[in-house]
């Protein structure tokens, strides 16, 4: 079984270490002391991250679309072509660029600095470890 470091666990939640130990003083995930650090039982870890993906989609406006996986942020960047454009969303710890039309750009009325919400389906996913 893989564990983590608070540290660790923190990074891969996408807060700061102090946030992390919050959570865990508060009981939201358990720890434990492993010669003066504390550690994080990866099923532990990884139940917390679907709870924790739970809350934030009861906070999301409803909409009805069959991608689940969203992902709301910052627009950092667009660039536009004649016909196409290119759009960077900052995602917490997560870049997602999508490619789209200029039209589709110009009706959402895209700017950098304005909230955005990057939703991902795909027919392929790919997981590495490490």
């Amino acid at each position: 079984m893989e564990s983590y470091t608070i540290g660790q666990a923190a990074r891969l939640l996408g807060v700061s270490v102090d946030t992390a130990r919050r959570w865990a003083d508060a009981g939201r995930f358990p720890t434990r002391r492993e010669a003066n650090r504390r550690i994080v039982d990866g099923p532990d870890l990884a139940a917390f991250c679907v709870e924790a993906g739970r809350e934030g989609a009861e906070d999301e406006d409803p909409s009805h679309t069959s991608a689940r996986n969203a992902f709301p942020g910052i627009v950092t960047g667009i660039r536009l072509g004649d016909v196409s454009a290119q759009v960077e969303v900052q995602a917490g710890p997560h870049r997602v660029v999508s490619l789209l039309t200029r039209e589709a750009v110009e009706e959402l009325g895209l700017e950098v600095g304005m909230r955005a919400t990057a939703r991902v389906k795909s027919t392929s996913v790919h997981v590495d470890r490490g």
